[in-house]
């Protein structure tokens, strides 16, 4: 394998880790900018009332995009190993 080959093969690893963690991390901002405004309206300054919910909202959001996730894995691998 030549340089600018692994330098292609890491390039693709790096945006299909960006590519499946996005959607994640995303869920997880959208949660923690509406419970911080509802905290912020209430004046409610408990930390685990903003934990809870990003976290089930994050864990829902895996859950439904498992099977996306898997098949672009999986999809990756199957180039890693056919590979010329």
């Amino acid at each position: 394998m030549s340089p600018d080959q692994a330098i292609d093969v890491a390039r693709q690893a790096l945006i299909l880790c960006l590519l499946i963690a996005g959607p994640i991390l995303l869920v997880a901002l959208l949660v923690g900018l509406v419970v911080g405004l509802l905290q912020a309206a209430t004046q409610l300054t408990e930390q685990t009332v903003a934990f809870v919910p990003k976290l089930a909202a994050m864990a829902l959001a895996g859950i439904l995009l498992l099977p996306w996730m898997i098949s672009r894995l999986v999809d990756f691998a199957a180039r890693m190993f056919t590979w010329p």
